[in-house]
């Protein structure tokens, strides 16, 4: 069965997107580093066969209305709630199959890891792509009983160093992968480390 790769876009607004990179950089700027980063993005991997892309997008109204972002890809109002509330949503309402759910502001994700990410749900529960600030820009579920706990995304500390572990320990004892660490882009230092990390990908 063929999984769906759930992308959550914000609109790239000035002051709306990226509000701590935009703190060193113009919040202008950082609109435009994350619409041109998203964008990138959503072309590597948004008609690859070997999984369904849908956009969750904020806001909802704007988002499904929106013309940055291909018309040709189908979206998904992202909803209410923080972070857990709305990915939440995802994995309990998306079509019937592995979801793996990703953020935009990553530029090191590649069609590879995508497949890994699905390709480690065919014998786990659930699936991480870990971050180097103790986040992580991809989670993955194969969405069985087992998969997605009532308690999914309780008590998890976001954006700390223990977002990661919180998000396990919310699955109540089901069977996590990881896969490869990747470094998300949140301030001006973080440019600058991917920089040095390797080559841009395109």
């Amino acid at each position: 069965m063929r999984g769906h790769l759930f992308i959550m876009v914000k609109e790239p607004r000035a002051g709306r997107v990226k509000t701590r990179l935009g703190a060193g950089i113009g919040m202008t700027q950082a609109a435009w580093w994350f619409r041109h980063q998203s964008r990138r993005l959503i072309r590597r991997l948004g008609r690859d066969p070997r999984w369904q892309t849908v956009l969750a997008v904020s806001p909802d109204k704007e988002g499904l209305q929106s013309r940055i972002w291909p018309a040709d890809l189908p979206r998904w109002p992202q909803g209410q709630g923080d972070l857990g509330d709305r990915m939440a949503a995802i994995f309990r309402n998306a079509p019937t199959g592995p979801v793996v759910i990703i953020g935009a502001d990553i530029p090191g994700i590649t069609p590879a890891l995508i497949e890994k990410a699905f390709r480690a749900l065919g014998d786990h529960d659930a699936v991480f792509g870990p971050a180097t600030d103790g986040g992580y820009w991809l989670i993955g579920m194969k969405r069985g009983a087992r998969a997605v706990s009532k308690n999914l995304f309780e008590n998890v500390r976001w954006s700390t160093k223990h977002t990661l572990a919180d998000t396990v320990a919310s699955l109540d004892g089901a069977q996590v992968a990881m896969i490869d660490t990747l470094r998300d882009v949140d301030v001006v230092a973080d440019l600058e480390l991917i920089k040095t990390d390797g080559p841009e990908f395109n």
